[in-house]
C-alpha cells in the first residue's frame, strides 16, 4: 500500500520565507557591491565621465601612483596608524578595566556607578563644552586630544561587562580560593576567555580612530599633527597638487583611489578577526 505523503505543519510557510529572505539578502548584497565596484572601477578609469560603469573604459593606475607618491600623506599615515594602535590600546584598556570593576558584586555603590557611566551614554554635554574641557586640560593640538576622549567608551565598555558576566562565577570563587588577587584573575583567567570580545570591540576602536577625521579638524590646527584622512582630503579638493600634467583631469580617479586606499586597512584587519566577531558581539550584546 502508498504512503501518502503529507508535509509537516507550517512547511510551506517556512519555505516561502527561506525563498524570499534568500531573494531579500541577495538584492541587499548586490545594491551594497555596484557601489564598491563603482569606486572601484573609476579610481583604475582615465576618463572624467560619470555613469555607473562597473568596468574601467581606459584603464590606468595613475590615480594610485598620485596618491603613494604624495610625500605629504608619508607623516599623516604614519600618525594614523600611531594613534589607531595607541587608541585602540586604550580603548580596550579602559574598556576592560571598568567592565571588570562594575561585575564585582562587593563594590560599594556597584549600582550607582553603572547608572553614572549608562547616563553619560545617553546624554553628553555636547561639542561646546567637550571643547572647552580639551582646552582647559591643555590638549588642543596634540595628538591626545584624538587619542583619549574616543578611547572613553561607554558603550563597548557595557559590551565587555555583559560578556564578563558570562564567565562562570566558579572561576572566579576558585582563583580567590587559591589566593589570587583580582588583578591575577584579571590577567589569568578573564583576558584569556574573553578573546572574541576584546576582538570586536578591538575591531570597533581601530575602524573608529582609523577613519577619525571630525576629531582633527576640531581640536588641532596644526597641519604637521593631522592625519592620512585629512591629508587625504587636502589632496582630493587641492588643485595644486592635479597640476602636473600627466595627472590633469583625473579628479574622479583620484578621488575614489582616495576611498580605496583608506579602505584597505580595515579590510586586511577583518579577515583575522572576523573568527571572533560574531561570537563576541552575541554573547556581550545578550545578557540572560
Amino acid at each position: 500500500m502508498q504512503e501518502k505523503f503529507s508535509f509537516k505543519p507550517g512547511y510551506r510557510g517556512r519555505s516561502i520565507f527561506r525563498i524570499c529572505n534568500g531573494i531579500f539578502m541577495a538584492l541587499l548584497v548586490v545594491s551594497m557591491l555596484i557601489p564598491l565596484m563603482k569606486v572601484l572601477s573609476d579610481s583604475f578609469d582615465r576618463s572624467t565621465t560619470y555613469g555607473i560603469n562597473l568596468w574601467p573604459q581606459n584603464p590606468s593606475i595613475v590615480a594610485y601612483k598620485t596618491i603613494f607618491s604624495a610625500k605629504a600623506l608619508y607623516r599623516p599615515l604614519l600618525i594614523s596608524f600611531l594613534t589607531t594602535s595607541a587608541g585602540t590600546f586604550l580603548g580596550l584598556l579602559f574598556s576592560t578595566l571598568g567592565a571588570y570593576v562594575l561585575i564585582q558584586k562587593d563594590l560599594i555603590g556597584r549600582r550607582f556607578f553603572a547608572f553614572f557611566i549608562f547616563f553619560t551614554m545617553i546624554f553628553s554635554g555636547g561639542l561646546v563644552p567637550t571643547y572647552l574641557v580639551i582646552k582647559n586640560l591643555g590638549m588642543t593640538n596634540t595628538l591626545w586630544a584624538v587619542i583619549l576622549p574616543p578611547s572613553l567608551n561607554v558603550y563597548n565598555m557595557f559590551l565587555m561587562k555583559n560578556f564578563f558576566e558570562q564567565i562562570p562565577e566558579s572561576l572566579f570563587e576558585s582563583a580567590s580560593i587559591d589566593g589570587a588577587s583580582p588583578m591575577i584573575v584579571f590577567a589569568r583567567i578573564v583576558l584569556p576567555l574573553s578573546l572574541p570580545a576584546l576582538a570586536s570591540i578591538g575591531l570597533f576602536f581601530g575602524v573608529q580612530f582609523w577613519n577619525d577625521f571630525f576629531n582633527y579638524v576640531i581640536y588641532i590646527t596644526n597641519p604637521d599633527l593631522y592625519n592620512f584622512q585629512v591629508k587625504l582630503r587636502e589632496l582630493i579638493l587641492s588643485e595644486q597638487n592635479l597640476t602636473d600634467p600627466s595627472i590633469v583631469g583625473f579628479g574622479n580617479s583620484v578621488r575614489n583611489a582616495a576611498i580605496i586606499v583608506a579602505m584597505i586597512p580595515p579590510m586586511i584587519i577583518y579577515p583575522f578577526c572576523q573568527r571572533y566577531f560574531i561570537t563576541g558581539i552575541t554573547m556581550g550584546a545578550v545578557k540572560e
